[in-house]
């Protein structure tokens, strides 16, 4: 959420961050002008309390010496009644002004590149694609034929979109997640979480998925509970409405499965891994000071790759345009695996900072040195996601026989399996 005094402050700099971002100035001109009558009502409900203030003196003291002072206790009455209407009326006001905050997205750094996602940027790129002897294969038609998944049963349990993962399938499924998580808390330093997979309105406005993303999301209205979509959500969400004066930063690691409708998703590809509507994810999410946070970014997404490189897979590094970056973000960087059987690349990990916006919304602050208290700095990162990890082990692992050599790295969390064959 982006703090009222800016937008008061510095208007035609909010308008023209949004125009980059290619967004709407709707809830920016709804904002303004709610906040315009807001401050001019609480302007003169001000003045009227301070008159009554000082006609009930005068009353007090007329009625000290024996005066008639019914009319003026009358007027006193009339002037009350109207101050409670307007107090209602900033009350209103101010509902108004938070709910479209709410809507207006975070503004992007400076640092980005101005436009839609083909100005995207690689920074970066690490290894190189794999040279075939022969056309490689789908992960869809290697995974089938070695019994890693099951697509058709889980559509008929849950509808497209829901993977059904067997045998050596679920075993690299919970491989990766233990070798990502593993690495995060032994070797980056973060705390390993295992938080609650639904959330309630409060959380998902906290993290900015709600009020804008409702229709991409997974809701249970009897109970006003929410799926996640990324463990971002909890995990940000554990110190909203505190104030922190634990040492910073702090870092913490989680797993959990993510559920998301995508509902303008249609005509995309649909079958096998690439777009699903459950995945698994290792989550990365940081809680640092404003001073600190793009360093505390820059790092994320080493650790990110950290997961890539042990796992010897090509990727390459992007800085979002202004026009990409997701509501909340300031600045964000993707990191994108080669898949040769797809012949494209596949976004696996989303590094972001979203400076206070999000601290803003969930009421997360933290104690300075000099004691005063401030919104803190959240950032967090995929370390990474699957399913489309999955993907890219398969497609750049396949042999000519069909069978998958694995990363090394996996061998001892698939209990010394080094090599998935074609008779499974």
């Amino acid at each position: 959420m982006l703090d009222i005094k800016v937008i008061r402050e510095h208007e035609e700099t909010v308008r023209q961050a949004l125009a980059n971002r290619g967004a709407t100035t709707e809830n920016l001109d709804a904002v303004t002008a709610a906040d315009k009558e807001r401050r001019r009502l609480v302007t003169e409900v001000e003045n009227l309390k301070n008159q009554r203030n000082v006609v009930s003196k005068e009353i007090g003291a007329l009625k000290g010496k024996g005066q008639d002072t019914a009319e003026r206790q009358k007027a006193m009455r009339e002037l009350g009644d109207r101050i409670q209407q307007m107090d209602g009326q900033v009350r209103d006001l101010e509902t108004r002004v938070r709910e479209s905050v709410l809507r207006i997205p975070n503004l992007p750094h400076a640092s980005l590149p101005v436009g839609d996602a083909s100005h995207n940027q690689v920074v970066r790129a690490w290894g190189e694609p794999r040279k075939f002897a022969f056309k490689p294969k789908g992960h869809v038609e290697l995974g089938e034929k070695l019994g890693l998944f099951d697509f058709q049963r889980a559509t008929r349990m849950s509808g497209s979109g829901f993977p059904l993962y067997m045998g050596l399938g679920a075993k690299l499924e919970r491989a990766l997640i233990g070798f990502m998580l593993d690495l995060h808390v032994k070797e980056h330093g973060y705390t390993e979480v295992s938080p609650p997979f639904v959330v309630n309105s409060a959380s998902m406005i906290g993290t900015g998925q709600l009020p804008k993303l409702a229709e991409d999301m997974y809701h249970v209205p009897s109970d006003d509970l929410w799926l996640i979509p990324t463990a971002e959500v909890p995990v940000t969400n554990i110190y909203r409405d505190e104030i922190l004066d634990r040492p910073l930063p702090i870092y913490l690691t989680a797993y959990t499965p993510c559920f998301r409708r995508e509902a303008g998703a249609a005509g995309k590809e649909t079958r096998g891994l690439i777009r699903v509507h459950q995945f698994d994810k290792v989550e990365m999410v940081k809680f640092v000071e404003p001073s600190t946070s793009y360093d505390e970014l820059e790092k994320l997404v080493v650790n990110a790759e950290d997961v890539l490189q042990r796992l010897g897979l090509h990727y390459r590094v992007l800085m979002l345009s202004t026009g990409d970056i997701s509501f909340a973000a300031a600045k964000c960087y993707d990191i994108e695996l080669w898949a040769p059987g797809q012949d494209a690349w596949l976004e696996v990990s989303s590094c972001s900072n979203f400076e206070s916006f999000q601290a803003r919304r969930a009421n997360i602050r933290y104690r300075k040195a000099d004691g005063k208290v401030d919104f803190i700095h959240t950032l967090n990162g995929s370390g990474v996601a699957l399913a489309r990890l999955v993907v890219a082990i398969l497609e750049n692992g396949q042999e000519a026989d069909g069978s998958i050599t694995l990363p090394e790295a996996l061998v001892p969390y698939m209990g010394g399996v080094a090599k998935i064959g074609v008779e499974g």
